[in-house]
């Protein structure tokens, strides 16, 4: 299904706007690390970097966008409040964030939300309200509040605070290549509503303009390569399941489609068995814990998705927020990922 096209009325966000993100991120955002294993590169006979944003503040990259907006807020507002709603990453960075700024937040988030990101985003001191993401607008639950509240609603993906804090990840990526010599090909990145792939490829642009990049997203949720190749925004059918809780958005967002539809090479798509062999070769041969959304990236590389022989490719490892029934679930189906 495609949603009509349209024409933003807001500003987009610029690397100028990515650079901005970062200072304010200083001293409150993790620099990550960029990780290069010689087992996995030699399966796949190039030069492979992960981008490991599972060691992030929260434990996946959503931190540096909400810490960006939230800390944009004027201190005359900050009282009322912020409103977010998510399925448990941007949550978290939410309620972390406006912890470390002493503003209240509540969040909407689904009831089946995976329980470890419920539980961090009430420990973080967020209020959590919880919905039927199959039966109930999140949308319109947030419009009842916020006219109650007068709150500032800080959306998951599509703001330009949001995108250009995203946005840190990949200047960070790009930095950190060149310090270790590595020329980048191909950089794939973990896509949901597209606010890191609309970042990272701003950032990109500015400070690797020859390298590829491209959106990974789960089958079924694969509406920004649909996007991409018909020019408009295209949305979900609204039966479709993932284990990827973190990437099932039900469309572009309309800033991030502005940006990406500009600078993606394009898309690619994982199943979820895909998924869970990456989940289970990280664990078992990387060392890392990945939630499945942010393992698509992997899945995509381990698939065959894109031929990596004789390249540099750079991959985000965008979230580490996995319940450990899901995470014994991939290491059950896959006991030794060679």
């Amino acid at each position: 299904m495609a949603v009509a096209a349209e024409q933003t009325t807001q500003s987009l966000p610029t690397y100028a706007d990515v650079e901005a993100a970062a200072k304010r991120l200083a001293g409150f955002a993790v620099e990550t690390p960029l990780i290069e294993n010689p087992e996995l590169n030699a399966r796949v006979r190039g030069r492979v970097l992960i981008k490991a944003e599972t060691l992030q503040r929260t434990g996946s990259f959503k931190f540096r966008g909400a810490f960006n907006r939230i800390s944009q807020i004027p201190e005359s507002e900050r009282a009322r409040g912020v409103l977010a709603y998510s399925s448990g990453n941007h949550a978290q960075g939410v309620a972390a964030a406006c912890g470390l700024l002493d503003i209240p937040a509540t969040i909407i988030m689904p009831a089946d939300a995976p329980q470890a990101k419920l539980d961090n985003t009430r420990a973080y001191g967020a209020k959590v309200v919880t919905y039927d993401r199959y039966r109930e607008a999140r949308e319109d639950m947030a419009a009842a509040l916020l006219r109650e509240s007068g709150a500032t609603l800080v959306r998951p993906y599509d703001d330009p605070g949001i995108i250009a804090g995203q946005g840190t990840c990949g200047m960070e990526l790009a930095r950190q290549a060149e310090a270790q010599a590595a020329k980048l090909d191909v950089a794939l990145i973990c896509c949901g509503g597209g606010g890191l792939s609309a970042g990272c490829a701003l950032a990109l642009d500015a400070l690797s303009p020859e390298t590829a990049v491209y959106a990974v997203e789960p089958d079924d949720f694969d509406d920004t390569g649909r996007s991409l190749r018909s020019g408009i925004r295209e949305s979900n059918a609204g039966e479709a399941r993932s284990i990827c809780d973190a990437l099932v958005a039900p469309s572009p967002g309309e800033l991030t489609f502005a940006i990406n539809r500009r600078l993606l090479a394009g898309g690619l798509t994982v199943s979820d068995d895909e998924v869970r062999f990456a989940m289970a070769y990280a664990f078992r041969r990387l060392k890392l814990v990945v939630e499945p959304g942010g393992a698509v990236c992997l899945a995509a590389l381990l698939a065959g998705k894109l031929t990596a022989r004789d390249k540099t490719i750079a991959l985000t490892f965008s979230g580490g927020n996995v319940d450990p029934a899901r995470m014994a679930e991939a290491l059950a189906a896959y006991p030794d990922p060679r």
